[in-house]
Formats: C-alpha cells, structure tokens, sequence
C-alpha cells in the first residue's frame, strides 16, 4: 500500500485580510510623519517564531532595529530604506528584499506601502 502524506491546509493569501490593529513605531523613533501601520498576519508557527501576512503602512519615517529576519514583496507603494552604513535602497511595488536580524537603519515610507512579508525570529 503506498504511503500518502498529509499536508495542512495551504494559506491562501488571495483572500480578505484578515483583522489586523493598527500600531505605530515607538515615539522616540518616529522622525516624520504618521507611520501608521497595520499586520494582517496569515499565518504564524505553533512556536510563534515563523509567521507571514501582509502589511500596510501610511507615509512616514522612523529608525528599525531587527531582531528578526524579515523577506519582503511590495505589493503597493515606495518606500526608501537606509541602513546605519549610510547605505540607501529605494523600493517599488515588484521589489523583493531580505532585511537580517542586527539590521540597523531608517524606514521611509514616501507613499502609502503594502507588502507581503515572511518573519523568522
């Protein structure tokens, strides 16, 4: 009798997003405007170290610290990512990216940004 695997049910992230709260960057780290931002996450790990959704931001700016390892596709928007080396990326819908866990920077949102993101702690 051949052997059949079992596979949980795949995330299908064509469909509605789901609930998400809107947050923002700590104070002290917001620099220019209203960075409102909101994670609609689609799936986290049963240890919670792995999860992946989609995330909306309004325009703004504020200083990043990674203690995670983030892939990223923008979906929507332009966004301008600068590292503490003084290295600068700008971004646009299409892009893919990997920010790593020790990740230092400055995130700016130049106009409202949507991307599907995959995190590992």
């Amino acid at each position: 009798m051949p052997h059949t695997l079992r596979f949980a049910p795949f995330i299908d992230f064509a469909g509605p997003l789901p609930p998400g709260e809107p947050y923002r960057p700590q104070t002290d780290r917001i620099l220019a405007g209203d960075p409102v931002q909101t994670a609609h996450n689609f799936y986290s790990s049963a240890d919670g170290r792995f999860q992946s959704g989609v995330w909306t931001c309004q325009p703004g700016k504020w200083r990043v610290v990674f203690t995670e390892h983030e892939f990223c596709q923008l979906l929507e928007g332009v966004l301008v990512v600068t590292g503490d080396d003084g290295m600068e990326r700008t971004f646009r819908a299409g892009d893919a990216f990997v920010s790593p866990s020790g990740f230092t920077g400055i995130w700016e949102v130049i106009e409202p940004a949507k991307k599907v993101y995959a995190i590992y702690e």
